[in-house]
């Protein structure tokens, strides 16, 4: 890894530490999600509310996690049903059955934005929303009908949100609880807390239950709102808390989870993940960086020799060219024919003269002038030339039996 590389691969680790670090010290954002579960804390969760119910002395609690349908189709003894949700929609055979179940002199609380359309219809109700007038803010605020539960100020949201409210239909036979009002002027409240009669029960909707948040319950005396809701659910019976239609109620819906639930479907998932990493281990070993392709040296024994004869003619050193020519010669024999010149004997001989393509005679008759110039201390250019001649005629032979 070369220096450049290695200052943008610093310059690339320090970024990455330093967004990690600005990730994890980041404060969380606020959940406004509406979850209005009885263990969820977060603004929208219902855990102050239920708490506080719960620790309340005389009250009977039954908390109920399967669709009401079936519990009704169990036979549910008398009491309140109480629904807490951002929305509750019931399908007809449900309906028919809760409104069976009220006739017989019970009691169903709902308090959600979204309201089951079927039951709005049986009531004669339907829900619009509360359109401020000239862009005002849209804090609602909430109070009761009946003199001895309203307060003299109303119970303020601080928080921004779009408000609903009840409308009467034709020959809607509603008794109105509580008002919603967003624009600070009595005039323009509107209903969003009703009861009505159905059989020997009572049925009570609520379209506002951000009111049983814990962000608003918290907030400055708001919790009293909550406590004279609860003033008109019968005391003397049971409450059946529903935990089935809930926003935020914990499932699992991750389709991993869904896969490993499986035993044969989580074996082949473990089996696909080893093959990938197998995969990636022996695939990685076979696509390397390519080699690159380096050209062979050039032979340059020719110019060498050429060279250094050429500086031992210019110095007169003709003994040391013959001895020089007879080293070459002897390297020639071994490179070309792979013949061993340590030893020059008759077998050498016999060897040579088959392989090189020229006579036993001319062969010897070389070796024999090798010897003769090279024991001649005064040996001269003429005995050079002479040395030469011969070891370049015996060569001439052998190439010529070579190209044939």
């Amino acid at each position: 890894m070369g220096k450049t590389s290695k200052l943008f691969f610093g310059f690339f680790l320090l970024l990455v530490i330093f967004l990690t670090y600005l990730e994890a010290t980041e404060p969380e954002p606020v959940n406004w999600t509406p979850s209005y579960m009885s263990d969820d804390k977060i603004p929208l969760g219902s855990f102050v509310f239920y708490e506080s119910w719960k620790n309340t002395e005389k009250w009977e609690f039954e908390e109920i996690g399967v669709p009401p349908f079936e519990k009704l189709s169990d036979s549910l003894e008398n009491g309140t049903y109480f629904f807490l949700n951002n929305a509750v929609n019931f399908d007809p055979d449900e309906l028919d059955k809760l409104l069976d179940w009220v006739t017989k002199g019970n009691e169903l609380f709902v308090s959600a934005r979204g309201i089951s359309q079927a039951l709005l219809d049986t009531l004669h109700l339907e829900t619009k929303v509360f359109i401020p007038k000239n862009d005002l803010s849209s804090k609602p605020q909430v109070n009761f009908e009946n003199s001895v539960l309203k307060s003299k100020t109303d119970f303020q949201f601080k928080n921004e949100f779009s408000s609903l409210f009840f409308h009467q239909k034709d020959s809607a036979k509603i008794e109105i609880l509580g008002e919603i009002n967003i624009q600070g002027d009595e005039k323009s409240s509107q209903p969003n807390f009703a009861r009505s009669d159905f059989g020997k029960g009572k049925i009570y909707l609520h379209n506002t239950p951000e009111a049983f948040g814990n962000y608003f319950l918290l907030t400055d005396q708001n919790y009293k709102y909550a406590e004279n809701i609860l003033a008109y659910i019968n005391k003397e019976k049971p409450v059946f808390l529903d935990n089935y239609y809930k926003a935020g109620k914990t499932f699992y819906s991750s389709p991993l989870y869904i896969l490993l639930s499986d035993n044969r479907l989580k074996w082949a998932y473990y089996f696909l993940l080893s093959g990938c990493v197998l995969f990636i281990i022996f695939e990685g070993k076979r696509k390397q960086r390519a080699i690159p392709i380096v050209n062979p040296l050039k032979n340059q024994s020719y110019e060498y020799a050429k060279t250094v004869g050429n500086l031992y003619l210019e110095e007169k050193e003709y003994g040391e060219l013959i001895t020089k020519k007879i080293n070459l010669f002897l390297e020639y024999i071994r490179v070309h024919y792979k013949i061993s010149t340590k030893t020059i004997d008759e077998e050498f001989h016999t060897l040579l003269a088959a392989k090189s393509g020229n006579s036993l005679a001319l062969g010897k008759e070389l070796f024999a002038k090798m010897e003769k110039i090279s024991n001649n201390t005064n040996a001269g250019k003429s005995e050079f030339h002479e040395l030469s001649e011969a070891i370049n005629n015996f060569k001439s032979h052998s190439d010529g039996k070579l190209r044939k």
